[in-house]
């Protein structure tokens, strides 16, 4: 039997895949015994900084990787498409949804034998697939410290929701970025150039909270989750140009594009509740309402779930491990999920359906799957195990990790069409050439 440490989005993926190649797959969840600091529900493949998945279109890196996956048997995308709640071009969820959904199909299939409880070693013998995540309990993260010869931290942070009734929509409207999507994807709240300077000024001073748990005094803030008020101490437009950028957007009140906007997604397919896009803080409570208080639609916003700032680690993986996400000095073992320095969500299920697929090969004497390097889940994985930067980080999917198509195409928009196209072709002819069915159905969208 194969074991699966950690049931969070890259488990689950990797208990699924060796479940369906017909090997019994023990799958280890410490929940409800114990919780990390940003977990609060029992059910599998919780989601906690963000309920979107990304783009959905193939033709973005997101939406690429997501096709792939699905192509390769995936459970969670099929999952996320069945509760999508609408987000514009990206592909946002009911997260208690979504987490109900994937904890029923696990527990209805008879090849996992799901156990709750804490694991605190690494097993000595038989195949295991490590997905314990990026905040991995302390006994356990110890050993795996121990066997790696110590690995990296970083601060990672969740945005707040509020109740959309709160919303004061007055000052609000309703559209996406240029009209992709639905009209009423995003609810905007758009803020003057008088209005943005008192509110970035009360944002840089006001008061952060204290971490605990782990070292604070040399934090690493990873890019991909940095919290707003540590964007915006990099200088007063840096905001005005990432989360709260104002292009594409016009204010029906005024007719002209604001000088800031804070975006809304809903966070529940009922679109009750809402998530203040890009807005990852470590403000004190307290803090989060009077700040985020000062945009004029939030000035009575109930907020229902402020953010957190919690513990992050990852693995120094291009020394640790190959390919397959086996580890180097022990090939019995594979790690999966963001603790091998891979961002996202959808980026760590999809190690997690590679691990998993790669325990069951590694099971029944077959070679691993390496993907070619024209997929976006190949070309992740050889960022993973073959990264070349004295500083290794996390990496999301892009189109930047793909090799350069010839002849190169200037459009932005074809050359990301051509790019996809490729490596769905590659996809498919690496499956015929390893004896499996990555091909034969049509794209999801």
């Amino acid at each position: 039997m194969i074991r699966v440490i950690g049931a969070g989005l890259a488990g689950c993926e990797a208990a699924w895949q060796i479940a369906k190649g017909g090997e019994d797959v023990e799958l280890w969840e410490m929940k409800p015994e114990k919780y990390t600091p940003a977990h609060s529900s029992s059910d599998l493949a919780e989601l906690v900084c963000s309920n979107s998945l990304k783009a959905l279109r193939i033709e973005s890196a997101a939406g690429l990787l997501k096709e792939e996956m699905r192509r390769m048997g995936s459970l969670l995308v099929p999952c996320a498409l069945r509760c999508a709640v609408p987000a514009g071009g990206a592909l946002a969820v009911d997260r208690e949804e979504f987490s109900r959904m994937v904890t029923d199909a696990v527990e209805k299939e008879p090849h996992i034998f799901l156990r709750r409880g804490e694991v605190t070693d690494i097993p000595s013998e038989g195949i295991t697939v490590i997905a314990s995540g990026p905040l991995t309990s302390d006994s356990l993260a110890e050993k795996i410290s121990r066997l790696c010869g110590g690995n990296l931290s970083f601060f990672d942070a969740a945005a707040p929701i509020v109740t959309a009734e709160s919303v004061d929509m007055e000052y609000a409207f309703t559209a996406s970025r240029y009209g992709r999507g639905g009209e009423d994807d995003y609810l905007n709240c758009p803020m003057n150039k008088e209005e943005y300077e008192a509110f970035y000024d009360a944002l840089v001073h006001a008061e952060r909270a204290p971490v605990h748990s782990f070292d604070v005094r040399d934090p690493k803030v990873y890019e991909g989750c940095m919290p707003i008020e540590v964007m915006a101490g990099r200088g007063p437009d840096t905001i005005r140009y990432g989360p709260m950028k104002p292009v594409g957007l016009r204010d029906p009140r005024t007719g002209h594009r604001p000088w800031a906007v804070l975006q809304l997604r809903r966070e529940n397919r009922e679109g009750t509740l809402l998530n203040l896009v890009g807005f990852q803080t470590n403000l004190k409570f307290g803090e989060q309402k009077r700040v985020f208080g000062m945009i004029p639609a939030l000035h009575r916003a109930e907020f229902i779930r402020y953010g957190v700032m919690h513990r992050n680690t990852f693995l120094d993986s291009p020394r640790l491990l190959d390919a397959d996400f086996s580890f180097r000095r022990d090939k019995r073992l594979f790690f999966a999920g963001q603790m091998t320095g891979v961002e996202g969500y959808m980026e760590s299920a999809a190690s997690g359906l590679l691990a998993g697929r790669n325990a069951l090969r590694l099971s029944r004497g077959q070679e691993p799957l390496i993907l070619p390097e024209e997929t976006m889940m190949g070309a992740l994985s050889r960022h993973v195990s073959g990264s070349v930067t004295g500083n290794f980080q996390p990496m999301g999917a892009n189109f930047g990790v793909l090799p350069p198509i010839e002849p190169h195409i200037r459009d932005k928009k074809e050359r990301y069409a051509a790019l996809a196209q490729r490596a769905l072709l590659a996809l498919a002819s690496y499956g015929e050439a390893v004896g499996e069915y990555f091909a034969g159905v049509e794209p999801v969208v």
